[in-house]
């Protein structure tokens, strides 16, 4: 058995009965929605036409919401239908960002996530989801596509449907007949100031950003409002992990290279490394729209999610730096067998988040191949700048950390460059990175990230090698620069409308 939905826009007349039925069956609160009507309009005037979309949750087949809800509050039922529990949801808005629809949201009431359960309740009793019950031209069409006598079985079978994004290969349950095919590319709309009863949010600009060019005839007319998930609190979070994973890297690597500063490598390293881990943890907790849920990443976590991983890795990532202090509050160098644990663990905890934002299918641009080793080379930057800091307030003898630090300067560059120029992902990411490089992120991209974070300290250190001013002005502007790319790679991603 698998439910599913299909919506005949060839009887749709967008007049909300289903978006205000959904909202009287499940108690949904003012601001957010299950389903709603989305209108475009098409053509120049006077040849100008108004299209509509029911959009809502399509009850994927392989749903990538359920694969990084870290406590498995999204599940598959035995029916088909995507179902959420809200008294797991720990409120990460990983879901959100693992969804390409835009279909769930964040109950203002209960600070989890929701979205439509297929009316489940009435299901379960053989009864019909509200909005099929309640639409006055009967064009939503609900029932088990596995039964091959069901209506919408029939109307599937005709060949004559659409879904959204079969590209993304979450194998959609909601289809769609004679829809606006500019209604399935949200990316290809045109946005506006105003919506047709109401105005934007403000600074939500960014985030609808549409091309303009001579095909692009749709223009939004009206749509449900669609924040962004993620914001600096997740720029906090990358910016800090990278330096608590490179410290203890950087550490490493001078150890091995045979260093010997006792103050610098045995006890700030790892001092530095726990400080910035808790950070971390702490900015990771504080994000979460239910704070207090946030131990069920442990006692309910799903194993798939790079949530749940992430916070096993810097744990034991946090244990090892405690064993590396432990020994270098007694003068002692850390053994072997605590160094290679913990660098391969810093490593793991500067390199987990690019296999959870690969989870976050619902953003193109977070899918770069680049990302991964973008996040070792950053906590490589990192460390070695704020060892660095700490190295000229200590007067230690870490010669090489100008050395190391302009290697991953250059390797940055490298990267970063690679991450905006070099093709990867569709049509949506290659959009997102001219909003980078061309469009209203260019001025942060090109002046405070590649300029002021790379480019001029690697400048600085080349001109004055051995004058220690210049040294720690470069190692600053490097952990500047590593906020500014994560701060619009965190915007760029979210820059293009899921729906």
């Amino acid at each position: 058995m698998r439910y599913g939905f299909l919506i005949d826009h060839n009887r749709c007349i967008g007049c909300h009965a289903c978006t205000v039925a959904c909202k009287e069956e499940h108690d949904v609160p003012v601001g957010v929605y299950r389903t709603w009507v989305k209108y475009i309009e098409k053509g120049r005037y006077p040849d100008v036409r108004r299209h509509f979309g029911v959009l809502r949750c399509n009850h994927c087949d392989n749903a990538p919401c359920i694969e990084i809800c870290p406590t498995v509050a999204l599940f598959r039922r035995a029916d088909g239908i995507v179902d959420f529990d809200g008294e797991r949801c720990i409120g990460c808005k990983s879901c959100m960002q693992a969804c390409p629809y835009d279909a769930l949201y964040i109950d203002p009431r209960s600070n989890t996530a929701a979205k439509c359960n297929f009316c489940a309740h009435r299901v379960e009793v053989g009864l019909e989801p509200a909005c099929v019950i309640v639409c006055p031209e009967q064009a939503i069409v609900a029932g088990d596509l596995d039964d091959a006598s069901s209506d919408i079985s029939r109307i599937v079978a005709r060949g004559k449907i659409d879904v959204r994004k079969p590209e993304k290969g979450t194998r959609p349950k909601l289809f769609y007949a004679g829809i606006e095919p500019d209604l399935l590319r949200p990316a290809r709309m045109r946005s506006q100031d105003a919506h047709l009863w109401g105005d934007k949010a403000a600074g939500e600009d960014i985030y609808c950003t549409g091309e303009r060019s001579a095909e692009n005839l749709a223009t939004e007319v009206y749509d449900v409002p669609h924040a962004p998930p993620w914001g600096r609190k997740i720029v906090a979070y990358l910016w800090a992990k990278s330096i608590a994973a490179g410290v203890l890297f950087v550490g490493g690597l001078l150890l091995g290279l045979g260093y010997d500063a006792p103050r610098l490598l045995f006890v700030l390293s790892p001092a530095a490394a726990l400080a910035f881990t808790a950070a971390t943890l702490l900015l990771l907790i504080s994000d979460l729209k239910r704070p207090d849920r946030f131990y069920y990443l442990f006692t309910r976590g799903n194993p798939r999610s790079w949530l749940v991983i992430g916070g096993y890795i810097l744990g034991g990532y946090g244990f090892t730096a405690c064993l590396w202090l432990f020994f270098g509050v007694f003068g002692k160098s850390p053994p072997s067998w605590v160094i290679w644990p913990a660098v391969f663990l810093a490593l793991a905890a500067a390199g987990y988040t690019a296999f959870l934002f690969v989870q976050a299918k619902g953003r193109d641009l977070w899918q770069s191949p680049f990302f991964f080793w973008h996040l070792l080379i950053q906590a490589g930057v990192a460390g070695a700048a704020v060892l660095l800091l700490a190295n000229a307030i200590m007067f230690a003898d870490a010669a090489s950390l100008p050395a190391i630090l302009t290697v991953g300067l250059i390797l940055d560059l490298i990267v970063t460059l690679a991450e905006v120029f070099v093709a990867h992902g569709n049509e949506d990411a290659a959009r997102a990175r001219r909003i980078l490089t061309q469009g209203a992120l260019a001025g942060e991209f090109w002046g405070w990230s590649v300029s002021g974070g790379l480019l001029l300290p690697l400048v600085l250190i080349a001109l004055w090698p051995d004058a220690l001013f210049f040294s720690t002005a470069s190692a600053a502007l490097a952990l500047a620069g590593i906020w500014a790319f994560d701060d619009i790679w965190i915007k760029a991603g979210q820059a293009i409308p899921l729906s």
